[in-house]
């Protein structure tokens, strides 16, 4: 005797069904990519462009809508190549293409010029489907005038304000990203690098060094396709957890240890910093520049220029101070501009606003939008989001309550992405991946390293004793060892190896030149 099947049943076997017959019929991308020439502007030798059509919408079994991405090479310097590895510099947001010149150059020679290097613009950045919320530049800065990026211990209603704020970014980035908006998701964009490994025709597997929000995805990657993974770093890592929680109460961990550390490396080189005088101790020129910042909520500095101005306040001079420490070489000129700030010099202040420009670009909803589009736990109610909050503001006194506005953003986001990944990072990789993190990193501390090593099976921790945002930011001759004898031979460093650093604060270098030296030299 027969017996029916439950609705439920029938409905997801002919969904199946359905699925199969309209991959049938789905548009194929094209099987190989046309590398080319580059725009005139960017025409350099061994570097060539390409473009991939991916589809739009992978959820959409049925859906004939295409992407095209496109792709930047850099050829191997070493001939025949291993394959290509694939690079995101984080953000999320930044650009692949071009790549940023230095970077490339630098990753090049520590992965020993065996490799392709192949970067793009993920979705929502420059020409692929480009995520903004604002129909003009005006619209953008009217907007941004009114509603400023505020620092929630800048009076006693700006945690208020910054949750109404975020409410009202929310929506006008779901108007105005309505149709395209919930495309953009980390998910969607594992899932175009994987094409990109596919259409490269070289192994199926997936070479990759992802910084910052790059490990974001190398780690997304690496949980849905656990046997694809071939060579992997991830650098300057952030743990994925929380990013798809919204809720990382570790972010701002260890920017007190930088800001300490940008303190005594003034003070050892008196030479090159000029807030190293009158025999004052890194304590004293910490707590001095803390006082600073403080007295900058009663007493902001109006810094004139020819496009207006800037009043630099508490909250403005905070999320600055936070950002430089990201970048150990820009610490020099750093030090000037405390100085300048702290004598109230106001005209040794020129050309700050620019320096601001450069480190907070106005036009970067790309970041709230891949990021908000990732995150789960979306409230109405702003008690839900204060544990986080307070959090923030227990683990540092300099930057923990800097970032309010894109916690209270995704919280309150109205365009989640059509694929959100939500399964289990504890998974075994075909090839055990490397992880790399700095001791004093100010927005990926080492305890994101640690989780996310001890997460995936196999994986080594290398720690890397610097400053800075990754490990590129400082050299370090035994950590480009290791690099190269993973990306080359396959071998991974000893478990917890830790690397020292070849970079000397406020000395105007990274040090990565003579490392190579070093490297080259031992070769011969």
């Amino acid at each position: 005797m027969f017996s029916l099947l439950p609705l439920s049943h029938f409905l997801f076997l002919l969904s199946a069904v359905l699925a199969k017959r309209c991959d049938q019929h789905r548009t194929i991308p094209n099987h190989e990519i046309d590398w080319k020439s580059c725009s005139p502007d960017f025409n350099e030798t061994g570097v060539s462009c390409g473009n991939l059509v991916v589809p739009l919408d992978y959820s959409d079994p049925c859906s004939i809508e295409t992407l095209e991405l496109k792709l930047l090479k850099v050829d191997a310097v070493r001939s025949p190549s291993k394959g290509s590895i694939l690079l995101n510099f984080g953000g999320p947001g930044a650009r692949g293409k071009p790549p940023l010149a230095k970077e490339r150059e630098l990753i090049l020679n520590l992965t020993g010029g065996h490799h392709d290097l192949v970067t793009f613009d993920p979705r929502g950045t420059g020409d692929t489907i480009p995520f903004s919320c604002y129909g003009s530049d005006e619209e953008r800065a009217s907007a941004l005038n009114a509603s400023p990026r505020l620092s929630s211990n800048a009076s006693d209603v700006a945690l208020g304000r910054i949750w109404a704020d975020g409410q009202l970014f929310a929506e006008t980035c779901r108007e105005a990203q309505n149709e395209t908006g919930t495309f953009v998701g980390t998910a969607f964009v594992v899932r175009d690098m994987m094409r990109m490994v596919d259409t490269l025709d070289e192994d199926g597997m997936l070479r990759f060094w992802g910084l910052s929000y790059g490990t974001i995805l190398g780690a997304t990657a690496a949980a849905m396709f656990p046997k694809k993974m071939d060579k992997v770093i991830l650098d300057a890592v952030a743990n994925p957890l929380d990013w798809y929680a919204n809720r990382d109460s570790d972010l701002y961990s260890d920017v007190d240890k930088a800001f300490s550390g940008f303190c005594a490396g003034c003070i050892a080189r008196p030479k090159d910093c000029v807030l190293a005088k009158d025999n004052i101790t890194a304590s004293e020129l910490e707590a001095k520049i803390y006082a600073l910042f403080d007295d900058l909520k009663r007493n902001p500095i109006a810094v004139p220029s020819p496009s207006g101005g800037i009043i630099l306040d508490y909250s403005m001079a905070r999320r600055w101070m936070h950002a430089v420490l990201y970048f150990p070489l820009l610490w020099t000129n750093t030090a000037r501009i405390l100085h300048s700030l702290l004598t109230r010099d106001i005209q040794s202040l020129d050309g700050f606003q620019d320096i601001l420009s450069s480190i907070f670009p106005t036009n970067n909803e790309a970041k709230f939008g891949i990021a908000c589009s990732d995150a789960f736990g979306q409230t109405s109610n702003i008690s839900d989001i204060l544990p986080t909050v307070y959090a923030r503001h227990n683990s540092s006194r300099l930057s923990g309550d800097t970032g309010e506005y894109m916690l209270m953003t995704c919280a309150q986001w109205k365009l989640p992405a059509k694929e959100r990944f939500n399964g289990d990072f504890r998974v075994k990789t075909k090839n055990p991946m490397l992880v790399i993190s700095t001791l004093y990193d100010p927005i990926t501390p080492l305890t994101s390293a640690r989780n996310v090593s001890e997460t995936f099976d196999g994986s080594v921790l290398l720690q890397q004793d610097s400053y800075g945002h990754g490990a590129i930011s400082q050299a370090s001759l035994c950590t480009a060892k290791a690099v190269r004898a993973y990306f080359v031979d396959g071998k991974l460093p000893s478990p917890n190896t830790v690397c020292g650093t070849d970079a000397v604060l406020f000395s105007g270098s990274s040090g990565w030149d003579k490392v190579f030296e070093k490297l080259d030299a031992d070769k011969e």
